[in-house]
């Protein structure tokens, strides 16, 4: 299987030379617990005396890669109990979510959406608010960190619940309550299959009633079922990966002039509503999300949705279990599909697009995109 590539940060450049790094990215599929930094975790875990698989940040990263790239979402889902084992305490929660700020900030992301689950992170005696209060300092002293450096940023809360916990109503409660301290949307995560959005119907309602976006995880580790519900019954604005989408997409034949398709009627629904799709292809490998394509990057159906109109956007999912970045991740789909400067735009702007603001606020941060690839291309 083919999950990552020997990418160093110098390597993040398009075919003309463009630095991948200094474009302006948003980010919309980011978890908090997949985003540490190995060096964080040694030291959290040596104050709170918790032995980990591997002695140093170098052999705890593979040790991370190696774990994730399973083909099961289930196995993936695994290492995560490493890392929230460190985030069970106001500090801990607080010195990853900066940590996470500053590594968005490096790699040129102007805007991004960090997801996490409150409901793990309970141990050692936080409340629900205590820990969505101790990521929004961490948030806010990540954004002065990236800003003290002259680049910009701006960072929003999506704020999960397990969709196996029973908790969805409090966690969407949880989630309103701080829609003014930086919480800016809600989600679904953890097992897929077997776990329908409609599990947490009266959550998807109560958030309706508030009008409060949702995303929801869908078309990763279950199929077009899950979409249909994620969008029908979650009233989700935006698909959390999404990529089984494709499943609803079938080839009717091929000549010299191209390839012929025709779309089933959700896939059609998706693609003409322009609902964002959070493709993270080397995350998708891992879990085995495109197992029905194959198992390289060749195979992922990105470049299929993309031609045919979808609403792509581009993302990490985990950046330690997947050991990426979004230069990393874009950088593996221009030298896959050959995109051009052109089409990592578009990318962005989708994203923009798709992002959880207010619709001034997203026309803006579209400039700011564009200024950048704009002046990368002159």
């Amino acid at each position: 299987m083919q999950s990552s590539a020997p990418y160093d940060e110098d390597d993040f450049t398009l075919r003309d030379g463009t630095n991948i790094r200094a474009l302006p990215k948003v980010s919309l599929h980011d978890h908090l617990d997949g985003g540490l930094r190995a060096q964080t975790i040694i030291e959290l875990a040596d104050e709170i005396g918790l032995e980990l698989p591997a002695a140093n940040a170098p052999e705890l990263s593979n040790w991370f890669a190696d774990q994730s790239d399973s083909g099961s979402l289930v196995e993936y889902l695994k290492t995560f109990d490493v890392t929230t084992a460190v985030m069970q305490t106001a500090h801990g929660l607080r010195r990853v979510a900066r940590d996470f700020v500053n590594d968005l900030g490096a790699d040129g992301v102007v805007y991004g959406e960090v997801r996490w689950a409150p409901e793990q992170h309970l141990k050692r005696g936080l409340s629900l608010d205590d820990a969505v209060n101790a990521v929004q300092a961490g948030i806010n002293e990540g954004i002065d960190d990236v800003r003290s450096h002259g680049k910009r940023i701006r960072i929003g809360q999506l704020v999960s619940a397990m969709r196996h916990a029973g908790n969805g109503l409090e966690i969407a409660k949880l989630a309103v309550r701080h829609r003014e301290q930086g919480v800016v949307g809600f989600d679904i995560a953890g097992p897929e299959d077997g776990f329908p959005p409609t599990n947490l119907q009266e959550a998807f309602d109560y958030l309706m009633s508030e009008r409060f976006p949702t995303t929801v995880h869908a078309g990763e580790a279950a199929g077009l079922d899950s979409i249909e519900s994620a969008i029908f019954d979650a009233h989700a604005l935006r698909l959390g990966h999404g990529v089984r989408i494709a499943e609803d997409i079938d080839l009717e034949g091929e000549d010299e002039d191209g390839t012929y398709v025709s779309l089933g009627r959700l896939a059609q629904w998706v693609r003409d509503r322009r609902i964002p799709l959070e493709l993270s292809p080397s995350s998708n490998l891992q879990t085995g999300a495109i197992a029905a394509w194959g198992e390289n990057i060749e195979d992922h159906p990105f470049d299929l949705l993309y031609q045919l109109g979808f609403t792509v956007t581009v993302n990490t999912d985990n950046r330690l279990m997947s050991a990426t970045s979004i230069s990393r991740e874009l950088t593996l789909l221009a030298d896959t599909f050959d995109y051009d400067l052109a089409d990592l735009e578009t990318f962005q702007l989708n994203a923009a697009e798709g992002a959880f603001l207010p619709i001034e606020d997203r026309e803006e941060l579209a400039e700011i995109v564009s200024e950048g690839f704009d002046e990368a291309g002159a």
